[in-house]
């Protein structure tokens, strides 16, 4: 029998892991209905918004629009050909296509509430004789029925301080557009005398529509470019207040003392499996437990992204039911699911559940049974080291429950020195702490110069009983080229004596386009993108992170960026850039800041998150705010991590 070949992840992906097939393996009936009406009232909302913009361009469309939107005719619902109504139902249409339930209560109450007023418009000759009046009956109460058919669908809660943000949101940005537009009519008016109650007036009507329904002013008669960009500011401030009013919630609720106890139990037990299981320890993180309690998912709301990280910690046979229920979380607060740097083992798993996959990059893993300086392969790396280790260099390894206090405090201290910036960085690939006392089986390589002073240091976390994964690189600028090299191969001929097995180094993105591109009858696609990373490369260290992996003569671990849908991944992007510190955005005012709950003292989490403190004594290592740069820097930089 010929061997099976293994199945891609993309073709072991489900259509949708909900709701639960009938006998013939469809959907229920009702819940197909269900999901189609739901569906059409976001393509509603998507159409009028469309048309609602055509109308703003266009001026016989926009007449159009308002000849049946005034008088005796009235327009479906949304239908004002204004930039407040666009806006309105582009966003509504967003919220509606997350199953956002506030958005649901929104357009019921508004939809709802214009439908009765056209019905009973009807009753009246006046309005009743016109064709086009019953053709927005009749389509404003098809998007009604459709909400109210598929009102099951939209399950998704919103955060508790909406309400309090947008009305603060609405209040200033009333108070900004209706401001800077009174200034504008003020300045541009053609009719002397206007009161200031006419133009404040004027411009809040203008804010509503550019059309005849602010003409009514006598006093007020401003150019057209005036009337649109007033328009544009305040539906810039309502699409903000829509923001705030239906914005996903934050994960509430991080890594507690309980949680990081459980989770070290399960890595005792199956640690072996994933290099970055130990990352799962991360105090910024929350977690989330499979029903039998066996697998859990550590992960970290993002701007509206659920981001986990790795596989799923624990027994394989309990993924299943952990990538269920943080699906069923992520479906219930709205936000987008995404798992950076899966194996491909559990990516064919979360495949299952309805997620796609992107190859991001491979994980360099050196074997210590494999690893040998001799040959011709090796001679770069041999000669580096040779060279280090003549000047006098030499790298002493330690656990950190090993490391007095007073040596830990001094290495932390010139780690925070050695760090590239000021920013801290890392999430997926990266623990955001050192020295603390929970971590004493994390390892600390010193490199000391000839005179014994600390020239570079390298920290691994623990990956099973014989593994290490890279954490964090430091080095001192001013020293010798090669001092990473130099320590990485000290730690790999002394793997035996430390009873290391394995040791995962950086993870190279892109790898096998530079390997694939560079080599004999390469397509000329593969190239194309094989010389546009190259040229990136001048800026982010991409291909040289690759070839100072490769010099190790490592094996290499695909790894995936798992996600929903396509179009998603700009905004898991956005996301995992914030996540890993390469992307700050400003917060909100304190009043309005969203607080976690807190901890009890001691607890893990009582400290700021990621700024590398620890739970415990806080006189003991003062000085610790060491975190991670993030793992993909080069070995050769003078700050960087895993």
């Amino acid at each position: 029998m010929p061997p099976q070949q293994p199945v891609p992840i993309s073709q072991q992906r489900n259509s949708s892991s909900h709701p639960v097939p009938g006998r013939d393996g469809r959907p229920p009936i009702g819940s197909r209905l269900r999901s189609r009406a739901a569906a059409a009232t976001v393509w509603y909302l998507r159409l009028l918004a469309l048309l609602n913009l055509v109308a703003v361009v266009s001026v016989p469309f926009r007449e159009e629009i308002h000849e049946h939107n005034a008088g005796e005719y009235f327009t479906p619902y949304l239908a004002t050909a204004a930039l407040v109504s666009a806006a309105l139902a582009l966003f509504l249409a967003a919220v509606m296509r997350r199953r956002k339930r506030a958005a649901w209560i929104f357009n019921m109450l508004l939809a709802g509430l214009l439908f009765v007023l056209y019905v009973l418009a009807l009753t009246q000759e006046q309005y009743r004789r016109h064709a086009f009046n019953w053709f927005s009956v009749v389509l404003t109460g098809l998007f009604v029925v459709a909400l109210l058919v598929g009102r099951r669908e939209f399950t998704a809660v919103g955060d508790r301080s909406n309400p309090r943000l947008a009305l603060a949101v609405l209040v200033g940005g009333v108070l900004v557009s209706g401001t800077v537009g009174t200034l504008l009519v003020s300045a541009t008016n053609r009719v002397t005398g206007a009161p200031l109650g006419d133009r404040i007036a004027y411009t809040l009507l203008r804010g509503v529509s550019i059309g005849p329904l602010a003409d009514r002013f006598d006093t007020v008669a401003a150019p057209r470019w005036v009337d649109v960009l007033i328009n544009i500011l305040i539906a810039a401030a309502f699409l903000l207040v829509l923001y705030a009013c239906f914005r996903a919630p934050r994960g509430r609720e991080l890594l507690g003392e309980h949680d990081e106890k459980r989770l070290r139990a399960l890595l005792a037990e199956h640690g072996e499996r994933d290099s970055l299981g130990y990352f799962a320890l991360r105090r910024d993180k929350a977690v989330i437990w499979s029903p039998s309690g066996k697998a859990a998912i550590a992960y970290r709301v993002v701007g509206g992204v659920t981001l986990a990280s790795g596989d799923p910690v624990g027994d394989p046979e309990a993924w299943p039911g952990v990538i269920e229920e943080w699906l069923k979380e992520a479906r219930r607060h709205a936000w987008t699911p995404a798992v950076m740097g899966a194996s491909e083992e559990a990516g064919i798993i979360y495949a299952r559940h309805g997620l796609d996959a992107l190859e991001l990059g491979d994980e360099a893993i050196v074997d210590r049974a494999d690893f040998t300086l001799d040959g011709r392969a090796m001679r770069g790396v041999r000669q580096a080291h040779n060279r280090i280790r003549r000047a006098g260099y030499t790298v002493r390894i330690r656990r950190h429950a090993d490391i007095p206090e007073c040596d830990m405090t001094a290495l932390i201290e010139k780690a925070d020195h050695w760090r590239d910036g000021g920013g801290e960085r890392g999430f997926s690939m990266a623990l955001g702490r050192l020295g603390d006392p929970a971590d004493g089986r994390c390892m600390m390589l010193e490199c000391r110069d000839g005179q014994g002073e600390p020239r570079a240091l390298l920290n691994f976390v623990p990956w099973g009983e014989q593994g290490l994964s890279l954490d964090l690189m430091r080095r001192d600028r001013d020293c010798e080229n090669g001092l990473m090299e130099f320590t990485v191969v000290e730690l790999l001929l002394r793997a035996e004596e430390l009873g290391v097995q394995r040791v995962s180094l950086n993870f190279a993105m892109f790898r096998s386009v530079f390997e694939r591109g560079s080599r004999l009858g390469a397509g000329p696609v593969l190239r194309l993108w094989c010389s546009v990373l190259t040229f990136f490369s001048r800026w982010w260290q991409i291909e040289s992170l690759y070839r100072a992996n490769a010099k190790y003569r490592p094996v290499w671990e695909p790894r995936y960026l798992l996600f929903e849908k396509s179009s998603d991944v700009p905004r898991i992007v956005v996301a995992s850039a914030r996540a890993e510190g390469f992307l700050t955005v400003p917060g909100l005012p304190t009043l309005f800041r969203r607080r976690h709950t807190s901890p009890a003292p001691d607890s893990p989490a009582q400290l700021p998150h990621g700024n590398g403190h620890f739970r415990g004594n806080p006189a003991k290592y003062p000085h610790s705010s060491t975190a991670p740069d993030r793992r993909r820097s080069s070995p050769t930089s003078s700050s960087s991590t895993r």
